[in-house]
């Protein structure tokens, strides 16, 4: 296996991450998120798989406090640093969201970068159920994904490659019915030729079946869109926003 640098990967996995989500996509998203959810500088945001902090830093800039969770220590500290320096309203949590149980209650939970899909059924409805009871009545649940059937049934591949500076990435995919899921190994190549390997499995639920599950913890799936605000979601669309409101 591998004896690339942690770090260095971490940052390479960053840039592999930035071809995914290009830069001028968060202020976009965030713009939308404060003007769609009407949040103001005392509004309460817990964000869900928070990476190293584009959502969160961006809403705490505009005086909204952010509660963001993650499991990732390089992550947390990257952000908690990143709060420090700027004096933003913002409380990193490194813990496992599905042990995480928040003290307080939220106006908008947020799961951006397609993170719902890491969850397995069992999982996901745990989440969903404390979601719900910590979302104020009339509050909103945001999601971002690209894992969706509806979404993969078109753009599915079992293969893809990149190169990225002196780096070349490689992805194997399989996709299986039961349950539903696209299981991938990310293969990582240095110019000397060591390797880094990561695995992960999306689930792949249906709209319908994500809004059965919301409904199921008493949150209602009211909109869809594939770019936040301007177009809703068809079949096929490369991305899906959705949009759930607790009532």
């Amino acid at each position: 296996m591998s004896n690339i640098n942690d770090t260095y990967f971490d940052g390479l996995y960053k840039e592999v991450w930035k071809t995914i989500i290009p830069n001028e996509l968060t202020p976009k998203e965030v713009d939308f998120i404060i003007q769609y959810f009407k949040l103001q500088q005392d509004s309460s945001v817990l964000d869900l798989m928070c990476g190293y902090g584009r959502h969160a830093l961006a809403l705490a800039a505009k005086g909204i406090h952010v509660t963001a969770i993650d499991n990732l220590p390089d992550y947390i500290n990257e952000l908690k640093k990143n709060a420090q320096t700027e004096n933003l309203p913002v409380k990193a949590v490194l813990s496992n969201v599905i042990e995480y149980e928040p003290d307080e209650s939220f106006d908008l939970v947020i799961c951006m970068g397609n993170s719902l899909q890491f969850f397995n059924k069992h999982d996901l409805m745990h989440l969903l159920k404390k979601i719900s009871a910590h979302l104020k009545t009339g509050g909103y649940f945001f999601v971002n994904t690209w894992s969706i059937m509806e979404i993969a049934v078109k753009h599915f591949k079992e293969n893809s490659s990149s190169t990225i500076g002196d780096f070349q990435s490689l992805a194997e995919s399989k996709y299986f019915f039961s349950p539903s899921r696209i299981e991938t190994e990310h293969k990582i190549i240095s110019a000397d030729g060591t390797t880094d390997i990561k695995k992960g499995v999306d689930y792949i639920w249906s709209l319908n079946e994500i809004g059965d599950m919301l409904n199921e913890c008493g949150i209602k799936m009211t909109e869809v869109y594939s770019v936040p605000g301007r177009k809703r979601f068809t079949l096929g669309d490369h991305r899906a926003y959705i949009v759930a409101q607790k009532q």
